[in-house]
């Protein structure tokens, strides 16, 4: 099989860069970013991210190739709004909304072992 080993989809190697930006030269305000060890997952999340920002005029990914892991998104913005200060802003509300689902996760979780362990002492 000449499928890559799985340690080889997440792993960076020394000397990769995780993210490498290149202007599009074709389009005005626009970028093209290639995300290295990171896939739909990552993908997905960061273009519906983006699209909830009124700013940004256009995005999308694609996976180049389903054997290796990274993507490349193009991503433009409205005149005097940069695509990488975009880009930066969607990371840093999919931390908040990431950090506030698992502290809600946390607590749902304690309170089912707050339940469980009532029923454990009510059968007893």
């Amino acid at each position: 099989m000449n499928a890559p080993d799985r340690f080889e989809l997440f792993i960076l190697p020394d000397g990769v860069p995780k993210l490498q930006i290149t202007p599009d030269s074709r389009v005005p305000n626009c970028i093209l970013i290639k995300f290295e060890r990171e896939d739909h997952t990552l993908g997905n999340l960061l273009r519906q991210e983006l699209i909830n920002d009124p700013q940004v005029l256009f995005v999308a990914y694609k996976i180049e190739h389903p054997l290796f892991a990274n993507f490349i998104m193009r991503l433009q913005t409205e005149e005097g709004y940069k695509p990488r200060t975009a880009l930066k802003t969607a990371c840093t509300r999919l931390i908040s909304k990431l950090n506030l689902l698992n502290e809600k996760f946390k607590r749902e979780w304690e309170l089912k072992a707050l339940l469980s362990n009532d029923d454990e002492v009510i059968h007893d």
